[in-house]
């Protein structure tokens, strides 16, 4: 299979392309790949480093409200059409895979123009713009919360997961917490807003951290690279059981130990968590397009398999929660079991099953 994938500006866009073509070259189904995204998005740093074949094109997002940048942004979306047309008729792909992020709109759109098979897959709760546009003309469009499948039209939708599930499914506790000074066999907690940090994640950590300090279990807190230096400058002195950390490097790898995660409801979260069934507290990210990170919590706490707490939660009575979900393992185990239920092991295999059905119908 020769595969041109597309998805960029955020990790929820990234990573389950990724995923999916590790799988892929796993089943040994993959001549050939080629991943588009822009010369500004994160994937611009994270794909080249896989060693991919990289291409971009002169794209970039809707501003939410009304700019004049948003003329510029219809005029690169017009123009980059005969680009990725180009980059597709020299690639010669057999199909073509939009994760999301403007730049699958361009790329899916061009080979929907040349009559290429094309997948859309749909990370969140809530349709993106750009998927939601090009499920009109792409030929079908994989989700993973079921609830989405209202936004797009009903022949086309198939229900695969996150790709990125199958990646850790496999994961089993091990000595990872020893890197950070902590002991694989106590209770532990987990809190952390994704690379960049969430400051108000982690006042609300920081304010909790004397409170946790006395109680029965330890803590591993990941501030985030750029809030790091501030926070320890003004930490109190902690027990060894609590560990401030500015990033965890493979996060994956060190959640099959964890009793509890503290963290925003990114799709890739969600699809990690899930697959490996560890209870979660979301705060949703309220920065985020049409509000689908608390959606996305909504969609696991309805199913017992979370808490969800906006950031306006964040009270002093936030310390003492936690404290309480940590001491009581009945409700964790509980909360563990409806996670591991809600999560799809075979994510990518069953994407794959999707695309190769295409090709199959095509010869």
């Amino acid at each position: 299979m020769r595969l041109v994938i597309s998805g960029g500006g955020t990790g929820g866009h990234i990573y389950p392309a990724l995923a999916l073509i590790e799988a892929l070259k796993a089943e040994g189904k993959l001549d050939d790949v080629l991943y588009v995204g822009t010369k500004r998005g994160l994937e611009s740093r994270i794909v080249p480093a896989t060693g991919l074949k990289f291409a971009t094109l002169d794209l970039q997002g809707f501003k939410r409200s009304l700019s004049l940048s948003n003329f510029t942004t219809v005029r690169k979306f017009l123009g980059s059409l005969g680009e990725a047309k180009k980059l597709l008729q020299d690639f010669q792909p057999d199909i073509v895979v939009g994760t999301g992020g403007y730049v699958s709109g361009a790329i899916l759109f061009a080979a929907t123009r040349l009559h290429i098979p094309t997948v859309i897959h749909e990370s969140n709760s809530v349709a993106g713009v750009t998927n939601k546009f090009l499920s009109h003309f792409v030929d079908r469009v994989a989700i993973v919360f079921p609830e989405v499948a209202k936004a797009f039209p009903a022949n086309k939708v198939v229900v695969t997961g996150n790709p990125r599930a199958q990646q850790v499914a496999g994961l089993k506790p091990n000595d990872r917490l020893r890197d950070f000074g902590l002991d694989p066999h106590i209770r532990t907690l987990l809190a952390f807003g994704g690379s960049r940090g969430a400051p108000r994640i982690n006042d609300a950590v920081v304010a909790a951290l004397p409170i946790w300090a006395k109680a029965d279990f330890q803590v591993l807190f990941a501030t985030g690279r750029t809030h790091y230096n501030q926070i320890k400058a003004k930490l109190p002195d902690l027990p060894a059981t609590i560990k401030v950390v500015p990033y965890i490097d493979d996060m994956p790898s060190i959640l099959p130990d964890i009793g509890l995660l503290i963290s925003r409801a990114g799709a890739t979260t969600l699809a990690e968590i899930t697959a490996l069934g560890i209870p979660a507290v979301l705060i949703p990210s309220p920065n985020v397009t049409h509000h689908h990170q608390f959606l996305n919590a909504q969609s696991l706490t309805k199913q017992g398999a979370a808490i969800t707490i906006t950031e306006d939660e964040l009270d002093n009575h936030f310390p003492r929660r936690v404290v309480t979900l940590m001491e009581d393992d009945e409700k964790r185990a509980a909360m563990a079991k409806a996670s591991k239920k809600l999560g799809v092991p075979d994510a990518s295999d069953q994407l794959i099953a999707v695309m190769t059905t295409l090709l199959s119908k095509r010869r």
